[in-house]
């Protein structure tokens, strides 16, 4: 009998310790979560206020200047869209092809082991890397110059690892009982990856393209190194071998050598945009997602 009393009391002072364990851990993840939320909006607040409020359309759409004041960013949004669309559209295809790959049809070989560790390296080197072999290729080898084109395919070249590696992780994470099923009913491996697994997949893919999105629209070390400071001057230049800046490299340039007396002025509102039209790529890459979990449930 004091066995089972004994056994019962450690028992009940296990289950004691466990719900004050539990109990402790919720605050930490309560507390931490608070915490990081509230220093991302206190950090969107402080970029937003000063810019936000100055905003107006002739700066939206105005020419920049380089000695007086008063000078837009109308080229340099258009460019950022530009190189950014034409930057997806060549590394989605490529970074979900060779997802698919990786994760359905390649052989489990120590090659292939090390080819998805150069592809993880890939997706963690800094930008100026790829920034540079951009100078070696373009300037160089094609002696093209500082132009949209190259920073466009640079800027490809650093998203293609990291949707390589979401799409494949994507794909892998659809549960395998989907696959057997949709063999079962006689679908081939094609009909599979096209109806089951991308669509199952589909949060997971568009969330790494949405990160991969902000990331390149605010990138500026790339577009330094291969598309230049400067802008054509023209509001809507779809030439592909015009000078590239951006509004990330303006924002730099303004803060850092600009001699314009409203540099600082200029600096801030440029911030909220940049920051403001992340923002919207975020939420329009969501989209397809809602669109998708309706379709799912």
């Amino acid at each position: 009998m004091s066995k089972v009393t004994t056994a019962a009391n450690q028992f009940a002072a296990r289950r004691g310790f466990n719900q004050i364990a539990n109990r402790l851990f919720t605050g930490i993840v309560w507390l931490i979560g608070i915490c990081t939320i509230v220093f991302i909006c206190g950090l969107l607040f402080l970029i937003l206020k000063k810019g936000l409020p100055e905003l107006d359309w002739s700066f939206l759409y105005g020419l920049p200047s380089e000695m007086e004041e008063g000078g837009g960013i109308g080229p340099l949004i258009f460019n950022s869209f530009y190189v950014l669309v034409i930057s997806l559209v060549i590394s989605i295809p490529l970074g979900m092809a060779a997802g698919i790959y990786l994760a359905e049809f390649a052989p489990a070989t120590k090659f292939i082991a090390f080819i998805r560790i150069c592809v993880e390296g890939l997706a963690s080197v800094p930008s100026i890397i790829f920034g540079l072999f951009g100078i070696a290729l373009f300037v160089e080898a094609l002696d093209i110059g500082l132009t949209i084109i190259g920073g466009a395919v640079s800027l490809a070249f650093l998203n293609l690892p990291v949707l390589t590696r979401v799409t494949e992780e994507s794909i892998k994470a659809v549960p395998k009982e989907l696959k057997h099923a949709s063999f079962a009913l006689g679908s081939t491996h094609l009909q599979t990856i096209r109806r089951v697994l991308i669509p199952v997949a589909l949060n997971g893919i568009i969330t790494g393209i949405c990160l991969t999105a902000g990331r390149a629209f605010g990138e500026s070390a790339v577009i330094i190194l291969t598309a230049g400071v400067s802008s054509s001057g023209e509001m809507w230049d779809f030439s592909l071998y015009s000078p590239g800046a951006t509004l990330a490299v303006h924002l730099w340039y303004v803060q850092s050598e600009a001699i314009v007396p409203d540099a600082q002025l200029i600096a801030e509102k440029s911030a909220a945009v940049l920051v403001f039209v992340v923002l919207l790529i975020n939420i329009v890459f969501r989209v397809p997602l809602w669109l998708n979990e309706r379709k799912t449930r």
